[in-house]
């Protein structure tokens, strides 16, 4: 047995698998088929289908080591995503780590809302993308505009580091630049779109998110302060400042926000031109302009 789980080495990939759910499900984890699967596959070195054609390969000791520790950290509720050290986003292959926020198919609205801002697919568009973390939605955009150009803004360099080397691994650093700064803070220019996806869960929310989230995401990707609108109170602004004549944000925003953050957009110059719901239905992101 390795580790004091029911993974030994000997079992097959099917018992495994079954070894591995029953040790999931007694830690409270939902979806143990999935994350078994996913894990063994990353333990073994092939992928899923792997796991279908060789069912009755047996687990070597140092398959059933691997194996076994990564369940041992995902029933401590670490994410999968964590484990892996990467996560798929618009159908990118991204690494992440501690940095930065596991990126979430929620923000994918993001990225579906700003493509609708820049029509013209060959369009020479100057994107701005605040708190860019991994570099999930400024990448995501660069990949759908081949001659679009990019800059992402986080206050970690850390992240920075990681967004960059995301942009490396998709063949499009050319096209995008990363620095550390506090939202718009000494940029000057224009962007024709600015994306963001700041902090906005109130500090008292946050010790009630599940363990994947509240472990594991940096506290700055996550906490919005007394009233989660913290973030926006300083982006907006620069939002303003740094979008051209014509230009369009779209900012991530949480459950129940829309109103509040319609008074902050108004106080400052901007105009609400739309709102988008991601597949649950819940208000994720809205559309800005000048007015202009």
């Amino acid at each position: 047995m390795a580790d004091g789980s029911g993974i030994a080495p000997g079992l097959t990939l099917r018992q495994a698998l079954a070894a591995a759910g029953r040790d999931l499900r007694t830690a409270g984890i939902e979806d143990t088929a999935l994350d078994s699967a996913v894990l063994l596959a990353h333990a073994i070195g092939g992928d899923r289908l792997t796991l279908i054609r060789e069912a009755e390969r047996r687990l070597n000791e140092a398959e059933a080591k691997a194996f076994s520790r990564l369940i041992a950290s995902r029933a401590a509720r670490q994410p999968v995503s964590r484990l892996l050290g990467r996560r798929e986003f618009w159908s990118l292959d991204l690494r992440i780590g501690p940095a930065v926020l596991d990126p979430r198919p929620d923000s994918e609205t993001v990225v579906e809302a700003a493509l609708e801002q820049m029509p013209e697919k060959d369009g020479a568009y100057r994107i701005a993308d605040f708190g860019t973390g991994s570099g999930c939605l400024l990448l995501a955009l660069l990949s759908e505009r081949p001659r679009a150009w990019g800059l992402g803004v986080d206050i970690s360099p850390a992240a920075g580091h990681l967004a960059r080397e995301n942009a490396r691994n998709l063949g499009l650093e050319r096209r995008a630049g990363f620095i550390a700064g506090d939202w718009g803070q000494g940029l000057v220019g224009g962007f024709d779109l600015i994306v963001a996806n700041p902090p906005y869960i109130p500090t008292a929310d946050i010790a009630a998110l599940e363990p994947e989230v509240r472990r594991h995401d940096p506290g700055l990707a996550l906490d919005g302060g007394e009233d989660g609108l913290a973030a926006y109170r300083a982006l907006l602004p620069d939002v303003y400042r740094l979008l051209l004549s014509g230009g369009r944000a779209v900012l991530e925003c949480g459950q129940g926000q829309t109103p509040p953050l319609r008074r902050l957009v108004k106080g400052v110059g901007l105009t609400v031109e739309s709102r988008h719901s991601d597949l649950a239905g819940v208000a994720r992101c809205f559309v800005l302009s000048t007015g202009n």
